[in-house]
């Protein structure tokens, strides 16, 4: 009884540590996808960007001196915010992107 007991015990845990793998590398394939998706706008103008995603929902002036334009949306509840630095030439040089998938 208790080898069936602790061969249960080891399946299961198999079953949650693959099921984690699984996961992980469901959520690294979106991340992928979503810097992929925004990678085309580096280097790309200002106009470019607002053409394809509209209007920021928030804009400001970073430490450096460069405009950032703040895009939030949510999806299934799970707030997404995609940030975009913008340089004295109007040109995208750089972005980050939180929670989007």
């Amino acid at each position: 009884m208790q080898k069936i007991k602790n061969i249960f015990i080891v399946l299961i845990l198999f079953s949650l540590v693959a099921g984690c793998q699984t996961i992980k590398e469901k959520t690294d394939e979106i991340a992928k996808k979503e810097n992929e998706k925004l990678s085309k706008y580096i280097g790309k103008s200002l106009n470019n960007l607002k053409t394809d995603l509209g209007l920021p929902d928030e804009d400001f002036k970073n430490e450096r001196g460069n405009l950032e334009l703040v895009y939030n949306s949510k999806k299934y509840l799970i707030p997404c915010e995609r940030r975009f630095e913008i340089n004295s030439d109007s040109i995208v040089i750089g972005f980050i992107s939180n929670g989007c998938f």
